[in-house]
């Protein structure tokens, strides 16, 4: 082995930082300077992505005075840091989609078609036989102790007051003793059926 070769060197004497550091980076880009460039500094505006490398003193004296909004009018400034709280990515005012835009040269309409594949008609209407759809209103967003209580009455939840009462009525008709000899067996659909019209009743359906 060359007793003058870095590996015979390195094996006899641990070697210092800085002839390592020399091997392994770049020589520091501040004139005059002979470190290792073992800091990365970024270049600037329009070269996202660049970096300079320096020494740990260079690189400290470059971020004192760096700047990246250097050149910039105070009006752009403020535009670029209103834009990055979002990511620079478009937005919208709350409620309103890209379709919900007043400003009659946004260039965006709302297409006649729904754009997503929709074959069964689930979220748009009711599909027939031959292929076609019928629009339909949405169901009423219920509780499930209202959902229990319609189910009871073997009624839709978007039953109309009169739907509601005439049913009611018929019902208790039907399962009353009174009208069945004085049959008690039908008691307890009963009490039920009058449990249900009664929460109906209470929560504003009847």
């Amino acid at each position: 082995m060359d007793s003058f070769s870095k590996l015979f060197d390195k094996i006899r004497v641990k070697p210092d930082k800085e002839t390592v550091a020399r091997e392994q980076f770049p020589r520091c880009e501040w004139d005059g300077c002979q470190n290792a460039g073992a800091y990365r500094a970024p270049k600037g505006r329009g070269r996202e992505g660049q970096y300079h490398h320096f020494c740990l003193d260079h690189v400290q004296l470059y971020n004192k005075s760096y700047n990246y909004f250097s050149g910039m009018r105070d009006d752009d400034i403020v535009a670029y840091q209103k834009d990055a709280m979002t990511g620079h990515r478009p937005t919208w005012n709350t409620s309103v989609n890209r379709w919900g835009s007043t400003d009659p040269n946004a260039g965006h309409h709302r297409p006649t078609e729904p754009t997503y594949n929709d074959p069964f008609g689930v979220f748009h209407g009711s599909r027939t036989g031959d292929g076609a759809t019928t629009e339909h209103e949405p169901r009423r967003r219920v509780s499930p102790l209202t959902q229990r209580a319609f189910e009871t009455l073997h009624l839709e939840v978007d039953a109309s007051r009169d739907e509601i009462k005439a049913q009611y009525k018929a019902m208790v008709k039907r399962h009353h003793p009174d009208a069945n000899g004085g049959d008690r067996s039908s008691e307890d659909r009963l009490r039920e059926i009058i449990q249900a019209y009664n929460y109906l009743k209470t929560a504003g359906f009847c």
